[in-house]
């Protein structure tokens, strides 16, 4: 077996590991997942949408006016109702939507949010999506 084929085999993952591809999968089918007309609807409703990008990556691709900047790594803390670091908007009544950059990470997070109680889903294709769709940015 050439050096190649190995590599290219991948790594055997123990009992119920499950890829990347396979986790993304189960929480797109947990969501209601808006693509970015019906996210500006939502939010003119009353969702809040909340954007997980890093700032290093909202200052290169830009922003949506109003986005509740929550960056991931503190996502759950600042939404979950019952934590000490919690937004004072947190609440199992609150509708979120969740942006990233191009929809992946977004939707983990919205998964994530879910199994805290809350109403969460994501934007279809990121900001990337919104910007293309002409929707508000800077």
């Amino acid at each position: 077996m050439s050096a190649i084929s190995i590599l290219s085999a991948g790594p055997t993952a123990p009992p119920g590991a499950r890829s990347i591809d396979e986790i993304l999968a189960a929480a797109r089918r947990r969501l209601r997942r808006l693509d970015p007309e019906l996210a500006r609807r939502a939010i003119a409703e009353g969702a809040v949408l909340v954007d997980i990008r890093p700032a290093a990556q909202r200052a290169v691709e830009g922003s949506v006016p109003g986005a509740l900047v929550v960056e991931r790594n503190v996502l759950e803390w600042r939404f979950d109702p019952r934590s000490d670091a919690r937004l004072p908007i947190a609440s199992y009544d609150l509708h979120v939507v969740v942006i990233c950059s191009e929809g992946y990470t977004s939707s983990l997070a919205a998964a994530s949010l879910q199994d805290l109680g809350l109403r969460a889903t994501d934007v279809i294709g990121g900001f990337a999506a919104w910007k293309a769709a002409g929707l508000p940015h800077t």
